[in-house]
């Protein structure tokens, strides 16, 4: 089912998409101010470190509904520049073992080919030999493309998000976790959200001075259940394609995006990244403090609760906890 009512569609009759007008806040925003838990487990294996995340977090139940899982195909780089397969593999193991009826891997890549991409990264493969089908969003008809307008955006005249994406039952997001030296300045799960977007608006955001306000307004054309983010291996500078990777051996989980970004964030400031993450607090980067703003999770970093598997995993919890109240 569409999380949007039927009467908040419209059809735009002179291009034929069809169109959603939604309000300055989502109309899930009255759980803003709510505690929010991120599982973190300190492993240099990905495979692992999804099981224990899972095993940790509170999530709706998949049992019977259609799972889309959108990662992160911005290119075929190594990760973080793209979702490692383990990672991938592994959390469709996890969907499958929790009895979902079907799983669909859609994603718009760029700048590159999209079917390329996906080919050179091995996922057609995969999705035949696990039995989950793969959905490029470039293939899409016009009439796939929903026309999201929310009051008060940045967009000039809204975006198009891919309704796969936008009416799906149960979405889970899988990212890594990285700078972004294009003017993203990070990629974690609220820019994931761009690789649902036309690919004709690119430049749009892209020349566009309220780039990461964009990114955030972006999320409101949706809402994942489940949010999987790699922090294995780290882009402290660059990003998202190459950039300078150092080794964080983390995986956190949770079902709340600012939340999520946040704790990514510390990540990268624990391991020591660059100007732009190390001089700027948390809930002050651009991206985090619109997101705050549209009611997309939680406010401030006295709401997120951190949770773990074992000692090792707790020692460095806290240190992330220290960093993330500090900003």
């Amino acid at each position: 089912m569409p999380y949007f009512n039927r009467r908040e569609f419209m059809y735009v009759s002179a291009i034929g998409i069809a169109g959603l007008s939604i309000g300055a806040m989502p109309a899930w925003s009255e759980n803003r101010g709510n505690k929010a838990t991120i599982a973190l487990v300190k492993t240099g294996d990905r495979g692992q470190g999804v099981e224990k995340a899972l095993r940790l977090l509170d999530f709706p139940s998949m049992k019977g509904k259609k799972v889309l899982v959108k990662p992160n195909f911005n290119t075929a780089d190594p990760a973080p520049g793209s979702t490692h397969n383990d990672v991938l593999s592994t959390l469709v193991r996890e969907i499958q073992a929790r009895k979902a009826s079907s799983i669909v891997v859609g994603d718009r890549c760029g700048p590159g080919d999209t079917h390329q991409i996906m080919g050179d990264k091995g996922v057609f493969d995969m999705g035949r030999d696990m039995g989950f089908e793969v959905l490029n969003f470039e293939t899409l008809d016009e009439s796939d493309w929903v026309l999201i307008t929310p009051r008060g955006s940045h967009w000039s005249n809204g975006f198009l998000m891919a309704r796969p994406l936008v009416e799906s039952e149960y979405t889970v997001t899988t990212g890594c976790l990285k700078t972004h030296m294009f003017g993203g300045h990070f990629t974690m799960s609220l820019k994931l959200s761009v690789g649902a977007v036309h690919r004709n608006l690119m430049r749009e955001l892209h020349s566009s001075p309220h780039m990461r306000k964009m990114i955030a307004e972006i999320n409101l054309g949706y809402r994942p259940q489940l949010i999987v983010m790699d922090g294995v291996e780290v882009f402290t500078d660059g990003g998202p394609m190459t950039g300078e990777k150092k080794e964080a051996n983390v995986m956190l989980a949770g079902t709340d995006r600012v939340a999520i970004d946040a704790v990514g964030l510390a990540v990268l400031k624990e391991a020591g990244s660059n100007q732009t993450i190390m001089g700027r607090k948390i809930f002050q980067q651009e991206q985090i403090k619109r997101a705050v703003e549209i009611g997309l999770g939680v406010t401030g970093p006295e709401q997120i609760e951190i949770r773990t598997p074992d000692h090792e995993s707790r020692a460095y919890a806290d240190k992330i906890h220290s960093i993330l109240m500090e900003g």
